[in-house]
This record gives structure tokens, sequence and C-alpha cells, in this order.
């Protein structure tokens, strides 16, 4: 069994980490325009990025020249709604000529509502803390819905809902940079309030896409957790890996973390601290797809007295130094499928690598298709054992601003020179090219 006949190969951005434009046609500021100085390699920032906001038709031209059937972006909260009581007419109309242009080109839009620019003006009333923030993003997610709803049918919520609160409010790495983690009492309270907001964002939010959208629409998050690979295919170390995988001790950086409450699993001990039965009812708009952002297997770079964690020498890893584990995809959908019972869509794979403009012109990444090719054969296998994923969106379609790693860590199919802004594509893109034609049958 091949892959289905309308996958959605696709790729992917976020607004703070590709738009540029921070101070221009009206955008506000967000957490990381305010709050990043001091916390970024080589003191970057996202003020300019990869000026996708002006160079939007060229990229997009580039992703049809890829034949990317699918492009996931993020809409900048800031831009919309700058201050409080204020819209931002040229904002959507910003996000309105993107959509079109990307449907001219056949490419499908899936919209991701939140991708970690939180407003300034949000921030100041308490972020994530502040007990309005989930009507402010219902009030937030109607204007959208408003602006794309009659050309978009994929929404995401949120992306990475464990690292925003798991980096932003437990440790410290990434905006707001609040670390609540050396007081197990004041990081549980920290962790289950704001956690207790984001779950709230979202129901509030998906309850406004299904009241307004103009078209029928699939809604999800795009969420990270701990993926757990079996050390081999024994139903023993199969078994012990999935409940690994889904331990109430990973916390928020467990999928149950953020699945539970809207699905009606178990809530985790610290939400159960701060979610009421009136929460819950709001809480529980279902997902119609399951988002995964996934890299690699989490047990082989946990703590050595985790129950599954593992230690190769010398194993391949990426220039964020994260393992290379071939069948990761393959599990995380097996295991995600079997525990939630929804279409899977892999909402973010992909790797950074050491790329370089070559004295040819060219940008040579053979350790990218090498990854993506033991990646997307173990995604492939899911597939053919009847697992429903619909569709790959690879990370990311260009290099851009890796948050708190500034612009050294390159992901992207297609190269950015920042000084000139220039675009090459890789060899990569012509590779994933290849393969989105045969419908992945060239794997």
């Amino acid at each position: 069994m091949g892959f289905p006949k309308n996958f959605m190969w696709g790729a992917a951005s976020a607004a703070y980490q590709v738009e540029g434009a921070y101070n221009e046609d009206g955008r506000g500021m967000s957490i990381w325009d305010s709050l990043s100085a001091g916390h970024v390699e080589h003191g970057d920032n996202g003020n300019k990025a990869c000026d996708h906001y002006h160079h939007f038709k060229e990229d997009i031209a580039l992703m049809k020249q890829i034949g990317i059937k699918a492009y996931r972006f993020s809409v900048s909260w800031p831009r919309i709604v700058p201050k409080k009581g204020v819209v931002n007419a040229k904002g959507l109309a910003f996000y309105r000529e993107l959509v079109d242009e990307l449907v001219k080109a056949g490419i499908e839009p899936c919209v991701t509502l939140y991708h970690w620019d939180l407003p300034m003006w949000i921030y100041d009333e308490g972020g994530w803390k502040c007990e309005a923030v989930s009507d402010y993003f219902a009030e937030y997610t109607k204007l959208v819905i408003d602006a794309l709803s009659d050309k978009v049918q994929y929404w995401m919520t949120f992306n990475e809902p464990a690292c925003m609160i798991g980096l932003g409010y437990m440790l410290g790495i990434h905006a707001p940079f609040e670390r609540h983690m050396d007081d197990q009492a004041e990081m549980e309270d920290v962790v289950g309030r704001t956690s207790r907001n984001v779950l709230l964002s979202h129901g509030k939010s998906a309850a406004v896409i299904r009241k307004y959208a103009k078209k029928t629409s699939k809604i999800g998050m795009a969420l990270n957790g701990s993926v757990i690979t079996p050390w081999s295919e024994s139903e023993e170390d199969i078994e012990a890996a999935k409940a690994d995988m889904f331990s109430q001790e990973r916390s928020v950086f467990s999928f149950d973390f953020w699945a539970n409450p809207v699905l009606g699993g178990e809530l985790h001990p610290i939400l159960k601290k701060v979610i009421s039965e009136q929460d819950l009812a709001v809480i529980r708009q279902p997902f119609d797809f399951f988002g995964i952002n996934c890299y690699s297997s989490s047990n082989y770079d946990d703590a050595p007295d985790k129950p599954n964690s593992h230690e190769i020498p010398g194993m391949p890893r990426t220039a964020m130094n994260w393992p290379v584990t071939d069948d990761a995809l393959y599990w995380a959908a097996k295991f995600c499928y079997e525990r939630y019972g929804l279409p899977i869509m892999f909402t973010e794979n992909g790797m950074a690598n050491c790329d370089m403009l070559f004295r040819d012109g060219k940008v040579h990444d053979p350790q990218r298709i090498e990854f993506l090719g033991r990646y997307l054969t173990g995604l492939h296998r899911a597939v053919s054992e009847g697992v429903p994923v619909i569709g790959y969106m690879y990370w990311s379609i260009m290099d851009n601003f890796e948050w708190a790693f500034g612009y050294d860590k390159r992901f992207g199919l297609i190269y950015v020179d920042y000084p000139t802004e220039k675009r090459v594509l890789k060899d990569s893109a012509y590779w994933y090219r290849d393969v989105i034609a045969s419908n992945g049958e060239n794997l």
C-alpha cells in the first residue's frame, strides 16, 4: 500500500521566524520582539528574518517549483491585534494575499493560529497566566476566520504547547524567558495556570472556527512530546516503549498532557488541580486530525535513570545535536493512532544541517536527503500498515530564525543568504520534488 492519492506533501514555517517587517504596516510588538535581547545567539532577532513579508510571492513560486501541495504557516497575532481593542486591517490583508497566492499556485493553505508570538500588550496583562487570554484568543480567531476561512480548510490552534510552557515558563529558554523550575510547588502552579489557559484558548478558538468558518474545517494542534521507540520489535519491548511514551512522568512533554483534556482522557495531576468540569466543557472541542511535530526518538537522549533510555556512542546527529533515529515517524504514527484513533498529520519533521552556498552556486546537502529518505521510509511503513496518515510537512520550507539559536541552524529546503535575501533551492528540495511527483513511490 502506497501513500494515499491525495496525500498532503508539504512544508511549514512560522510567522516570527520568516516574515520580518516587525514594525511595518501597523504590526505590534510580540514577546519575542520585546524580550529576546540577551537570550539569542549573536544577539540575533526576527526583525528582518527572511523578509517573507515582502518576498512571499517569490517564495510561493519556489514552493510551486518544488511541487509542494500544502503549506503550513502561522498568523502573527500582533500583526492582527497590535494593541488591545485595535484591529489591523493591513495585517489581515497580508494573509489574505498570501492565501490567495497559495490557492492560485495550487497549494493547500494550512493555518496555525499561534506559533509563540504573543502580543506584548497581553504579556503586560500577565501573558499565558492572564485569565482573559482565552477570550482574547477567541476574538483574534474570529478575525482570522472572517478573513481567510473561505479558502482555508485546515486549522491548528497551537504549535507545540509543550515548548510554549516547558521552554517559556519552566526552563526560561524561550520567550517570555521565565524560569520556574527551581521550586516544585511554584513550577506546578505556573505550569497549571498557563496550561489551563492554553487549553481553554483551544476550546474557545475551535468553537469559533466551527461556528463561523465559511467552509468545512478540520481542526487540530501541532503537538510535540516524547517519542519513544522500542529497542526491538518484540511484544515486550513495544509495550514498554508505548508505556514510557505516554507516562505521566513526562508531564508537559507528553502528548497525553495536552491531548487528554481535549479528547476525554485522564488529566495529569498538575491539571487536575486547576481544571474544573466547567473548564472541560469548553476545552473538549475534539481534533479532526492529530498533528505531530517529530524530529527524533527521545529515548536516545533521556537521562540514564529513565526506564527506556539508551545511548549509542558516535551515532549520527543533526546540527541541533539531535539523534538521527530512522523509525521515529513510524512509531510516532503507530502509537498515536492506536491511542487517539485520529488521522495523523506530521506537522513538522526535518533536520538542521551545516549548509553553505558552494562555489558552483548550489547548496549540496546529502545528509538531509539521507535523513529524509530514512524517515519517510518509516512513514511509508506506517501508511502501508494501515495507519491513516494524511500529510507530511517538512520543517522548514526555508532557512529561518531558529529562536534562541538565531540564524545558525539551517533547516530549510530553500537556502537563504540573509544579507542579500537571495534564495537558492538546495539539492534536498529537488530530491523532495521527485518524491512528491512519485507520491513517495520512489522511496
